[in-house]
């Protein structure tokens, strides 16, 4: 063969095998995410992109520690790397709602919802860190208004200036909502000037939260989501309205709400807006489960914003949250949900533990052993001291491997809070089953501490509220303890979903100990 004619043949060959490879790169089905992106509980998402790496952060309410820490490289897989507090800023009481992260000069802010330990009104603070992983420094409050200021969100126009919003007088009957937002100190740490009102209708407010302030073009944009947030009555949903100057007049969309509830996901809303590097934008945000409800919480969900012809955003998806979609980079999900397993081999304890921000347990890993404390507390639960984690499906089954020698009741639990829980524990010779309701205890199983230096207890949930419980020497053998199918439908609180964990009751300071604890997803 000429020579020539064989390395223009080459040429031929190789272009079409490339164009061949990219048309099927182009056919095949890219990798597609499921929602939620970040399982159970996790309401009044914020999340930010700094580098190559998106952080986010939610309300964690009356639990401890306060406002977790995720990571993630491409928005879908999400891990847990710690907190922005493990100890309450000194002035604060509870409360601990929608903190927002900004990221500004190598600095990262945190901006956040307390209730004042002096007079228990709602106000935002402010931390600061240079590694989030590490947690932050509390600067204090930055925003007190009235009788509420919740759901602090900050916005950097294109003059460089940088504006601080909130809502007002949601939590005071009587008085109408308003969205209010005000200039910020080049440090970002105070305000300045004028408060200026937004999002009017006909000279009133309209009744909104969790606001999120971005610009593009001429146009600022507000997204807010009105109605009721929480619990089994919600309504909520998601909206955007704009305008060609802060103070307004803001109109809102014509196709409001943008996103509300659906087949399998109900009262999304309270999220966070994020362009990515490429001018794509997605937005955080919650919803329940239409199943599982009030048992699982507000989920961490993900949607892809498009911008309009007309200027408008609408969900890429559809008005309702979807279920499946695109993977923003094309990254696969890991499944969700995770078992939650640990064995107490090493002395540091996963982040993803938590407990009663009023009921401080103390804890310690040593020689494979989980000791945890009673709380010495002001008010001590009648489920005992608690030590659990959040719970990602409504289907799971929870054991815990316990040695019974202390002196202290241990066991494991259901917990919503100190006066709504199931609590299974061992008390002398007998394992006891007892129910906590409206601040009121009552037993209602009891039966023989099985044989064998060591009891395991067991909890098996269905449909998030459908309990059974059992013990066992061996492992192998479980003796039930109560009724097969208790209902808990009165544990969850109003704002959040319980935990499932383990519990102490006792002399405070005494520790009891366990052996290993499993949370494990009953599977599809």
């Amino acid at each position: 063969m000429n020579p020539l004619l064989g390395k223009h043949v080459s040429l031929v060959v190789a272009a079409l095998t490339t164009v061949s490879f990219q048309a099927s790169a182009q056919d095949a089905p890219s990798a597609t995410f499921r929602n939620p992106v970040i399982a159970g509980d996790f309401c009044d998402p914020s999340v930010i992109l700094v580098g190559d790496t998106y952080y986010a952060t939610g309300t964690s309410s009356e639990w401890a520690p306060y406002y977790p820490i995720y990571t993630s490289k491409d928005l879908v897989n999400w891990q847990h790397v710690g907190h922005v507090f493990d100890k309450k800023p000194e002035w604060t009481s509870g409360s601990f709602w929608a903190p927002e992260l900004y990221h500004h000069n190598g600095t990262f802010y945190v901006y956040y919802t307390a209730r004042k330990k002096s007079d228990n009104i709602s106000v935002i603070g402010v931390a600061t860190s240079k590694d989030p992983s590490k947690g932050f420094t509390d600067h204090g409050i930055i925003c007190e208004w009235g009788s509420e200021a919740i759901d602090g969100f900050v916005f950097k126009d294109n003059d460089g200036k940088f504006y601080f919003s909130w809502k007002a007088y949601g939590l005071e009957r009587g008085k109408d909502v308003t969205l209010i937002f005000q200039e910020m100190t080049d440090d970002l740490l105070k305000l300045k000037g004028e408060t200026v009102e937004i999002l009017k209708a006909d000279g009133k407010p309209i009744s909104a939260e969790g606001q999120v302030m971005t610009r593009r073009g001429d146009w600022y944009y507000v997204f807010y989501s009105p109605k009721g947030c929480c619990g089994r009555g919600c309504d909520y949903e998601l909206s955007v309205a704009r305008s060609k100057s802060l103070k307004g007049p803001w109109e809102p969309s014509p196709v409001n709400p943008i996103l509300s509830g659906g087949d399998e996901w109900t009262c999304p809303g309270h999220g966070t807006l994020v362009d990515l590097p490429d001018k794509r934008s997605y937005f955080l945000y919650h919803a329940y489960n239409k199943k599982e409800n009030v048992y699982t919480g507000r989920q961490g969900m993900l949607g892809e914003l498009t911008w309009q012809d007309n200027g408008w955003p609408i969900f890429a998806d559809g008005t309702t949250p979807a279920t499946t979609a695109a993977s923003p980079f094309g990254k696969s999900q890991a499944p969700l949900p995770a078992d939650f397993v640990q064995t107490f081999d090493t002395p540091e304890l996963s982040p993803s533990w938590l407990w009663d921000l009023q009921r401080e347990p103390k804890t310690s890993v040593a020689e494979g052993q989980l000791q945890l404390g009673v709380a010495d507390a002001a008010e001590p639960s009648l489920a005992g001291t608690f030590f659990g984690t959040r719970v990602q499906k409504g289907d799971y089954t929870l054991t815990a491997t316990i040695d019974p020698s202390g002196p202290v009741q241990e066991g494991i639990a259901i917990y919503g809070d100190s006066k709504s829980a199931f609590a299974l524990r061992i008390e002398g010779e007998n394992v006891v089953l007892s129910k906590v309701e409206k601040g009121e205890a009552k037993q209602l199983a009891s039966t023989a501490l099985p044989a064998g230096s060591k009891t395991q207890l067991r909890m098996s949930v269905r449909e998030g509220h459908l309990f059974s419980f059992s013990a066992s020497g061996d492992g192998k053998d479980w003796k039930p303890v109560g009724e097969p199918s208790i209902d808990g439908a009165f544990i969850p609180p109003w704002d959040r979903a319980p935990r499932a964990g383990l519990v102490v009751a006792g002399k405070p300071g005494d520790t009891g100990k366990f052996d290993s604890f499993e949370l494990r997803y009953t599977k599809p």
